[in-house]
């Protein structure tokens, strides 16, 4: 008579059998299913960021006509032409100016003032003065230059207005008309601009931070400035670094507020790489010049970039 225990075991280890197969063949299938999308993202990225970077060298090894298409081989004769541009070393200087200021007011600035916001008492104060200060992130940055365009108006600008309600008619002068004070005004322009939006994520940054620590500071004795310095500080390290990479990268990215206020004037003293690259490349026609200046906007913010995030790495803060 036949054992139906035995009989049990049997169909049991005749279904794993059989299932076994089947459930390796679901996690090949998978696995083989995931990589098609990694695949098609890999592919996308690839024609959409890394094709155009090396189509771009190679671009500013020609000298080519937009407008019929013929292009000529010149080698280096671009970049050797880069050396001897005194608008390109003006440019280079308003871009690293611009990025100079904005770190300061940017990330140092908006760090203050976020540690500031965050150690209010009232959760409905935080929410009021982040809200206050991001309202200026919010606006077009087209609309913030023409906002301040007219701000800066000489004659019935608001700026030389209140000078001259105050008493200091001494200071008043053409803000966007003056070879020494344009690219100042563009660059005051846009730190109000941004500067919400960098306290925000600086915000967001210290919420992350246990308030344990701050706890146990205080404890120990540790005063306002002492909790930042010593807590604050050091736990939002990568939010600095990654803020301070954004702003780099943004500065030597810089075009709209140029163009909308000065158009790189007054003689080109507020030019920017972005706008000289446009002016070159679109309306002179020297689009192989044009595509030397923006490999030259791409190896500083890559530079740049790769050297913040070793040291951001090498400094990194563990909770």
């Amino acid at each position: 008579m036949a054992n139906p225990g035995l009989a049990r075991m049997e169909g049991a280890a005749l279904s794993n059998a059989k299932g076994e197969p089947a459930a390796k063949a679901g996690r090949r299938f998978r696995h083989w299913g995931s990589l098609r999308w990694v695949a098609v993202a890999v592919i996308l990225v690839g024609w959409f960021v890394y094709y155009p970077i090396v189509d771009n060298f190679i671009v500013s090894t020609t000298d080519e006509d937009i407008f019929t298409g013929e292009t000529t081989n010149i080698g280096l004769a671009n970049y050797e032409r880069l050396l001897h541009d005194p608008v390109v070393w003006v440019a280079l200087w308003n871009n690293t100016l611009y990025a100079l200021i904005s770190i300061v007011f940017q990330v140092g600035g908006a760090f203050v003032l976020a540690a500031l916001i965050e150690g209010l008492g009232s959760e409905r104060q935080r929410r009021f003065w982040r809200a206050i200060y991001f309202i200026p992130s919010a606006i077009s940055i087209t609309v913030t230059g023409l906002l301040f365009y007219f701000i800066y108006q000489p004659d019935i600008g608001l700026l030389n207005a209140g000078l001259r309600r105050i008493g200091l008619e001494q200071l008043i002068q053409p803000w966007l008309g003056g070879e020494h004070t344009a690219i100042y005004a563009i660059i005051a322009m846009s730190q109000w601009q941004g500067f919400g939006y960098s306290t925000l994520l600086f915000a967001i940054a210290i919420q992350k931070i246990p308030r344990d620590l701050y706890d146990a500071a205080v404890m120990d004795g540790a005063g306002p400035m002492r909790r930042l310095w010593s807590v604050t500080l050091p736990l939002t390290r990568e939010m600095t670094g990654l803020m301070i990479i954004v702003t780099i990268t943004g500065a030597f990215q810089v075009f709209n507020e140029v163009m909308v206020m000065t158009a790189g004037g007054p003689n080109n003293r507020s030019q920017v790489l972005g706008t000289w690259l446009y002016q070159q490349g679109f309306i002179q026609n020297n689009f192989g010049y044009g595509a030397a200046i923006a490999a030259v906007i791409f190896a500083v913010t890559m530079i740049t970039g790769a050297a913040q995030l070793w040291y951001t790495r090498r400094r990194r803060v563990e909770l």
